[in-house]
């Protein structure tokens, strides 16, 4: 697992997981970016949403997140009619709503980034065994976060789409230990390793 399995996907994946993937993210409109994804991933498969990308940024503005909390039916109409888009009602609704959360969380914080790393001390977390494959699908902290952000009214982000947040904005380090990504950011980036905590669903890649 050299390569994290992502040797044999497409050539735009590859490019996410040598350029993006687990590298940690302290930009709010990147971390919106990769929310707004994961909402529309969730029952598809990531090939379609990564192709669907620059459908996704144009429907929402680039992912400005101001901008996207304040709209109404007739920018809802515009997305759902625009080309490729995935026609989702409550997707399309649910990004907005978080849109509105998600400055509710600035305006306490400063900024999304400042209130998400908190969880981790602002540190890229190594657990026991995942750069050896071992990968859940979610974990106490991942459940932790999805339970807060629920409380603050957010939408769709249960905890497995949570702990794909987590590692795709480098939270949590899940390159596997023969990956050059995975020495890149222990080089690069404060990091503490833990134990794994409350996880479920293990997969060996």
């Amino acid at each position: 697992m050299s390569y994290c399995h992502w040797e044999h996907t497409s050539e735009l994946n590859r490019k996410y997981h040598d350029t993006e993937w687990g590298v940690p993210l302290h930009d709010d409109r990147g971390q919106f970016e990769y929310l707004m994804m994961e909402v529309m991933q969730c029952g598809l498969k990531w090939d379609l949403i990564i192709n669907k990308r620059d459908i996704f940024n144009k429907c929402f503005e680039d992912c400005d997140y101001d901008k996207i909390a304040t709209y109404s039916e007739k920018e809802i109409d515009r997305i759902l009619n625009t080309p490729g888009m995935i026609k989702s009602p409550r997707k399309v609704a649910a990004i907005i709503n978080n849109a509105q959360c998600f400055c509710e969380i600035r305006k306490e914080y400063g900024t999304f980034c400042n209130y998400l790393w908190g969880f981790s001390d602002g540190q890229t977390i190594l657990y026991d065994k995942h750069n050896e494959g071992f990968i859940p699908v979610s974990n106490g902290l991942s459940d932790k976060i999805s339970k807060d952000l629920k409380k603050r009214g957010f939408k769709y982000l249960g905890a497995v789409v949570i702990y794909s947040h987590l590692q795709a904005c480098g939270m949590i380090n899940d390159h596997d230990k023969n990956c050059p990504r995975y020495k890149y950011i222990v080089s690069n980036y404060p990091t503490i390793h833990k134990k794994c905590y409350l996880e479920k669903n293990v997969h060996h890649f």
